[in-house]
């Protein structure tokens, strides 16, 4: 039995590095003929504890708009592709969000990319694409992140 992989979920944060995840979604989906799902996950498990008030709900605004632009940029290159894609903006827990998602959608395959955010917050928070290589039912691919620093 081989796998099908017609409908294809693109997990991005917006970042420069995420670029070579999208590329492999979009080629993947003209292969097999399939459609992207492209999802972003505003992280509002962060502002738990934090209480609300003006400072809060301009935060989310700015992230708001932040996922926004990263699904609506990978939107635009599934397009230039002949790749039929739909946005998605999503909210919690990353890790769970994504997975969530891929089960209740159906989807064949989650594509995700090993580099984005970086620094503080990976280390308090995990890498979010390991979290849902091992807790997801659905296949992921894992795609190496170029770096844009010299090596």
């Amino acid at each position: 039995m081989t796998a099908e992989f017609k409908k294809i979920f693109i997990a991005t944060d917006g970042s420069e590095q995420n670029r070579r995840a999208i590329e492999y979604s979009i080629e993947l989906a003209k292969i097999a003929g399939g459609k992207i799902f492209v999802g972003y996950v505003v992280d509002t498990a962060a502002f738990a504890s934090i209480p609300m008030d003006a400072g809060w709900e301009m935060m989310y605004e700015l992230l708001e708009t932040e996922a926004n632009n990263a699904v609506k940029n990978v939107e635009q290159l599934a397009k230039q592709a002949g790749v039929d894609a739909e946005t998605i903006v999503l909210e919690g827990h990353p890790s769970n969000e994504i997975i969530d998602f891929a089960q209740k959608n159906g989807i064949d395959v989650i594509v995700m990319g090993t580099l984005g955010k970086s620094g503080l917050d990976r280390f308090l928070l995990g890498s979010v694409a390991e979290k849902v290589t091992r807790n997801s039912p659905v296949p992921v691919l894992v795609v190496k992140g170029v770096s844009s620093k010299k090596e």
